[in-house]
């Protein structure tokens, strides 16, 4: 259950007009990446929206929000991951934000897609956290430099990879720490979340 500030990762998979009723968090990083499908976000700060696949979604529950989720088609399941990061300090006010990030912004490159201070147009997170998103092709290398205490997760959405020579699929995800350099190289088409973690 955790990995330095990293909570947890939830792979859902909701049915046409399922869903999570109305239910309460708090003192959390909360962000929505959806894979397949749509899903409706609906929160009490007054927020409504549909997530679809190349958006990120970043709720602070903070001093306490609650929020449903829902999947709004007749005929298509979502499939989604729900991260949770532990915030820098608790008592947050709560805060939404939504981008969308254009898939050819992702392509055979590590894309920044939410940190601390929301610079190249990622989502902000109240955590000294980077997380990247990647679409590789079959071969493609990529290669993530990791500074002198700081720790890395990676997490196979789709596809396979190989990390610093440790083969993953999808649904897998590995930790690594001391490590000056890491090594991921797609074995077929593959999508990846990195998380650079102090």
């Amino acid at each position: 259950m955790g990995f330095r500030h990293l909570r947890v990762i939830n792979e859902d998979r909701v049915q046409p007009e399922g869903g999570f009723g109305t239910h309460s968090h708090h003192d959390m990083e909360i962000i929505t990446y959806v894979l397949e499908g749509s899903l409706e976000h609906r929160d009490s700060m007054g927020n409504q929206s549909i997530i679809v696949p190349g958006d990120v979604q970043r709720m602070s529950a903070g001093t306490g929000v609650t929020h449903s989720e829902y999947n709004p088609s007749h005929t298509e399941p979502v499939h989604l991951l729900q991260i949770w990061i532990l915030p820098e300090r608790k008592g947050l006010s709560p805060s939404y934000q939504q981008r969308g990030i254009p898939f050819e912004e992702k392509r055979n490159t590590l894309r920044r897609i939410a940190s601390r201070n929301g610079r190249d147009g990622s989502v902000t997170v109240h955590q000294d956290v980077d997380l990247f998103a990647a679409l590789l092709e079959s071969g493609e290398l990529l290669r993530h430099k990791l500074p002198p205490g700081r720790h890395a997760w990676l997490q196979v959405v789709g596809g396979a990879v190989a990390l610093s020579g440790t083969l993953l699929f999808a649904g897998d995800g590995a930790a690594a720490s001391d490590e000056d350099r890491l090594e991921i190289t797609a074995s077929k088409s593959s999508e990846v979340l990195l998380f650079d973690l102090a």
